[in-house]
């Protein structure tokens, strides 16, 4: 064989296995049509998007929108518990076909995960008892806020925060919590996950989402190259958002709708 004839055949079959990865990174859609199964990464460590309830059943935000996904899709779900440490390597490793488990888009995780239209909302905010009036920061004057030293929240407050309010920072969410539901505190700013709890865990303060600090969505993962896949989930996310099942499951579950989620 001569060394040009040598050199296309060997063109030939890269070019054959390249095509053949290629092939083979795309068919999860059509595997998940074919068997009728979605394996879908969720969270159970992580409320209100996901923990375990009483009954030892996942349930919260994810949870509801990893079923609604698997039945738009035909398909019986597999929830896999996942943190947030191990999510990305299921997906790359093919433990799971999906991720819906808080997943924030940046771009480290684009090089090797591909992220479907933002499906639900993840911000930090300040929350105060409905009794307590603040419909803009100039309200927060002559309150006491309790907020984590260093935290997103910490940062976003000292952006906005206007003079005459008294900051209490504390050095862990415990004690920045703690401080709120015990009254040492009329406001607390923090994640959308801590205020949900504080109001599913202690409903007579009448707990309420009151303003924003920072908007940051999130998104569902695929494969790298599953473009079928993504293309097919962003179908079912933006239909969610006209019927209305996104901004259902955002009240719900964090106390306010989805707003102007990002493509």
């Amino acid at each position: 064989m001569t060394s040009l004839a040598r050199r296309t055949t060997l063109g030939l079959a890269a070019a054959v296995l390249l095509w053949g990865g290629a092939a083979q990174a795309q068919n999860t859609l059509d595997h998940i049509t074919r068997t009728k199964k979605v394996r879908i990464a969720i969270p159970t460590d992580y409320p209100p998007y996901g923990f375990v309830g009483v009954d030892l059943k996942p349930q919260g935000l994810d949870i509801d929108m990893a079923r609604y996904i698997a039945a738009k899709l035909g398909a019986t779900p597999e929830l896999v518990p996942v943190t947030s440490a191990n999510r990305i390597p299921y997906l790359q490793t093919k433990k799971v076909d999906i991720v819906i488990s808080t997943l924030g888009k940046t771009p480290e995780r684009e090089q090797v995960v591909d992220f479907t239209h933002a499906y639900s909302p993840f911000f930090q905010a300040v929350f105060a008892a409905k009794s307590v009036s603040i419909k803009s920061w100039a309200d927060l004057s002559g309150k006491t806020v309790s907020v984590t030293r260093g935290a997103m929240a910490d940062t976003e407050l000292g952006k906005v925060i206007p003079a005459g309010v008294d900051v209490k920072r504390f050095e862990d969410h415990v004690g920045t919590v703690s401080a709120f539901v015990s009254g040492q505190v009329q406001v607390i700013a923090t994640s959308a996950a801590e205020g949900a709890t504080i109001m599913k865990q202690n409903p007579k303060l009448d707990t309420e989402y009151k303003l924003l600090l920072k908007e940051s969505p999130n998104y569902m993962g695929v494969g790298k190259g599953e473009t079928a896949l993504k293309d097919r989930l962003n179908a079912l996310i933006l239909e969610a958002r006209r019927n209305g099942e996104i901004d259902k499951l955002s009240t719900r579950w964090l106390g306010r709708g989805a707003g102007d989620l990002p493509m």
